[in-house]
């Protein structure tokens, strides 16, 4: 017989007040133990012996409550999970006060880092068995009572599981994506009030423009007041703000980052709210005055402005990274997973996402780098034969004009490797990783990496660099640029992780830049057709005079110029070579079937009156007239008499021809006269059309229409035209 679940299960147990044995219910709240689970709070910024003794002290107690939760039997578990709201309140602070991967902190002592550790085990274990309805065969809970208690007793929400997922998604992919997924199936009301989350989550990013004082096109619709035109710019607010800003940023992007990469069944829920065009808008609003707020500004604490930049660095990627997996999931994964035999509306969207993101261009640019776009256009083509290619070529037009309009290069880089179930690469990057999110990032670089830069152009990329690290030298930034391909973000990353190549390190970072060599002088560096040649000034001191000289040469009369005929005697005898030409030529007796069926449909030269061997023998070689001697003259003369004899000889004589075959040949000299001008003659067959009362045909209706439209064409010209404009004017009476 199967065992009951622990909903419909009944216990006995003695009463503590008269000590009867009575009936209970499973679950039930005289079930619990007494027992107080205590806050959680992080480890402090200091290494104060007093402060990590405090620390210590609580986390064990918290670990050990842990461990004795997870050890209870299944139905006292859950009695203690849904009735004890100390053990709710500890589960809640974790979540809320634990650091973060991203967050800026001080090493900790090693004995403290591994009670750290510790305790960060035990509470993903007893978040686990939260969202597990069924332990064994004998331990278990009906699966719709299980959602309807995990909803209704508020064990799980959408806060909670976005703090979940940053915080355990580290190495615990798999494990996270099959809890997460149970609960949403086990309840359908989670997708509901994701749905209802995400307009407070848009909410923030506006947040975000309102304390930088950034402005939407859509928030100019309301008059300001007169004591609220001053604005204010990263640059210029306080220094407290301005972090707050970026640490909220920071800690948005990553978290829904982390919740879309564990659980992507959601984009489809989050782009409802056209979540893509309002990303990509704040990406290009935000992050260019963001960046140039902390570069520019001076800290007091310099550390504080290498961890905002980290930070932005870190927040740049992962809203990239939420656009691609809401991209992937509704538009590229249904295509490649087959989900649908309806393919049409997913290439729609995927089209309509990517036209939206082409007014972004700082935003498209960054994209194209991590995902490029012509891969994902290639994807579809391969998928859907019927794709329209003027979209695709628009679209591709568009984001190489982004890479032009912001001035910078594509680099040959590789897009990131997805998630792989097992962890292995998942998670949130931590700032300390090589080349990770917050370190070396050149695919969400915002300078131009160019192969030749100018003179100022070299000195702008310089001072960006100076401007943040004032202590190095100049030389050491060139040597630097060239390294990373002139790109002063990537630089700046490197120096600030101490990540920058070995032939770098030996460098001094003090090192003065080289003095400027002079150009050339544009004449001497000058390359055209006419260097070098016998009238160049610039490369020669003497010139012939006597063969330069404007329109006739002195003391030369026309009578001279005209029989001067050496320039014919020099062409003679290269015209004579062509004569030796050979008339033999050979006929390919292979036959090429499929090349004579290729243009069957084509009648090239089969009406032609000419003969086999015109069509295959070469022209004779004719020497031009000009050249000819006299002798060659009559020669030729007396040849084109005799041809002339022969052919009156030849052709019949036909006193009076025949009719038919006059009217044959005007017919044909006037369509060849028609096909020259480029119209049609009219004067067919479907103009005639049937007899009357037999009915006409569309054809004959059509072409009649035309004839009539088009009698300005020929004679009389325009007389239909003018007849319509005198009687439109009264000048004729209808």
């Amino acid at each position: 017989m199967p065992a009951l679940p622990l909903d419909e299960l009944q216990v006995t147990q003695k009463d503590a007040v008269t000590g009867r044995l009575c009936t209970l219910p499973a679950l039930h709240p005289e079930r619990i133990v007494s027992r107080h689970f205590v806050l959680y709070v992080p480890p402090p910024a200091s290494c104060a012996p007093a402060l990590l003794e405090e620390f210590l002290e609580r986390a064990n107690f918290i670990t050990q409550d842990l461990r004795w939760l997870l050890g209870l039997p299944h139905d006292l578990f859950w009695c203690q999970v849904l009735f004890d709201e100390s053990l709710q309140k500890c589960l809640d602070s974790f979540l809320n006060n634990a650091p973060r991967r991203y967050d800026r902190h001080c090493p900790l002592p090693p004995l403290v880092q591994k009670v750290q550790n510790e305790l960060h085990h035990y509470v993903f274990l007893a978040f686990l068995r939260m969202s597990t309805h069924k332990e064994s065969k004998e331990h278990h809970i009906t699966p719709s009572v299980f959602g309807e208690i995990l909803y209704n007793n508020y064990l799980f929400d959408i806060p909670k599981l976005l703090d979940i997922c940053v915080l355990f998604g580290k190495g615990n992919s798999a494990l996270l994506q099959k809890m997460i997924g149970n609960i949403f199936q086990q309840q359908p009301s989670y997708y509901q009030d994701l749905d209802e989350s995400v307009p407070t989550l848009l909410q923030v990013f506006n947040r975000i423009l309102q304390i930088c004082g950034i402005k939407q096109d859509s928030d100019c619709a309301e008059p300001q007041k007169l004591e609220s035109q001053k604005k204010i710019t990263p640059l210029d607010m306080p220094e407290e703000d301005l972090q707050d800003a970026v640490l909220y940023l920071c800690d948005t992007s990553s978290t829904l980052w982390a919740f879309l990469e564990i659980f992507p069944a959601a984009a489809q829920t989050v782009q409802k709210h056209d979540i893509l065009n309002k990303l990509s808008s704040f990406y290009e609003l935000a992050f260019s005055e963001l960046e140039a707020a902390v570069m520019k500004r001076k800290f007091e604490d310099k550390s504080m402005q290498l961890d905002l930049w980290r930070r932005l660095s870190h927040s740049k990627k992962k809203l990239l990274e939420i656009c691609h997996i809401i991209i992937s999931e509704t538009c590229l994964q249904p295509l490649l997973e087959h989900r649908t035999e309806n393919i049409q509306p997913f290439v729609e969207e995927f089209l309509q996402i990517l036209t939206a993101f082409l007014p972004e261009r700082r935003f498209l640019c960054d994209y194209d780098e991590l995902y490029p776009v012509a891969e994902d256009v290639n994807l579809l083509q391969q998928v859907s034969p019927s794709l329209d290619e003027t979209r695709t070529t628009y679209l591709l037009h568009g984001v190489q004009s982004a890479w032009s309009d912001t001035k910078r290069s594509r680099a040959p880089t590789l897009p990131p490797a997805r998630t792989s179930p097992d962890g292995a690469t998942n998670g949130v990057s931590t700032c300390t990783t090589q080349n990770s999110v917050c370190g070396a990032e050149p695919e969400c670089a915002g300078a131009t990496a160019s192969s030749s830069f100018t003179g100022v152009e070299l000195d702008s990329l310089v001072s960006q660099v100076k401007d943040l690290l004032p202590d190095l030298g100049e030389g050491f930034i060139l040597c630097c640029l060239e390294e990373y391909e002139h790109n002063p973000e990537r630089v700046i990353n490197n120096l600030l992780e101490d990540n920058l190549s070995p032939h770098l390190q030996g460098l001094d970072r003090t090192m003065p830049r080289n003095e400027r060599v002079e150009t050339c002088p544009l004449v001497t560096s000058r390359s055209n057709i006419f260097a070098d040649d016998e009238f160049d000034v610039f490369s020669r001191d003497t010139i012939d005079t006597s063969r330069i000289w404007k329109g006739r040469r002195k003391q030369e009369s026309a009578t001279e110029i005209l029989a001067d005929k050496s320039v014919i005697s020099a062409q003679r005898e290269r015209y004579s070579k062509y004569s030796m030409v050979s008339e033999e030529h050979t006929v390919d007796v292979d036959y090429d079937d499929e090349y004579d069926d290729t243009y069957d449909g084509n009648q090239v030269g089969a009406n032609d009156a000419d003969s086999d061997d015109e069509l295959i023998s070469r022209r004779p070689f004719t020497i031009p007239q000009v050249l000819r001697s006299r002798n060659q003259e009559e020669e030729a003369e007396e040849e084109d008499e005799e041809e002339v004899a022969e052919e009156e000889t030849s052709k019949p004589d036909h006193f009076v021809q025949d009719p038919a075959v006059l009217r044959e040949r005007a017919e044909a000299r006037k369509a060849s006269y028609y096909a020259k001008k480029g119209f049609r003659h009219d004067n067919t067959a479907a103009v005639a059309g049937s007899g009357r009362g037999q009915g006409q045909t569309r054809e004959t209706i059509q072409e009649r229409r035309k004839k009539e439209s088009n009698k300005s064409m020929r004679a009389n010209h325009n007389r239909r035209v003018m007849a319509d404009r005198k009687r439109n004017k009264g000048m004729i009476p209808s």
